[in-house]
């Protein structure tokens, strides 16, 4: 799994995907735009969501619970990174959220 930090995840926000693994009461808290949100506990039956062929930036929180969902997406045949710090530090930079 390979870690990016919150500013390489911003330049590549618009051509890559992002998924946001948080939980609903997490997201209410602001996420990345044009985020996909699915919960970590929904992925396996919503893996059809994303787009095999587009590099995937996971975000969590901390960046925990997206290291291992990083590592699950490149186990099934994604190119999946993880983004260290998570949306603690995606906020704490003043980046931009929804």
């Amino acid at each position: 799994m390979s870690e990016i930090d919150i500013h390489n995840a911003d330049r590549r926000r618009t051509r890559d995907q992002v998924l946001d693994v948080r939980e609903d009461f997490e997201t209410a808290e602001g996420m990345i735009p044009q985020a996909l949100h699915i919960p970590m506990g929904e992925l396996n039956a919503r893996l059809a969501e994303l787009d095999p062929s587009r590099p995937v930036i996971v975000v969590c929180r901390s960046g925990n619970r997206s290291a291992r969902v990083a590592d699950a997406l490149n186990q099934a045949d994604y190119t999946a990174d993880t983004m260290t710090g998570g949306m603690i530090a995606w906020q704490a930079a003043g980046l931009p959220t929804l």
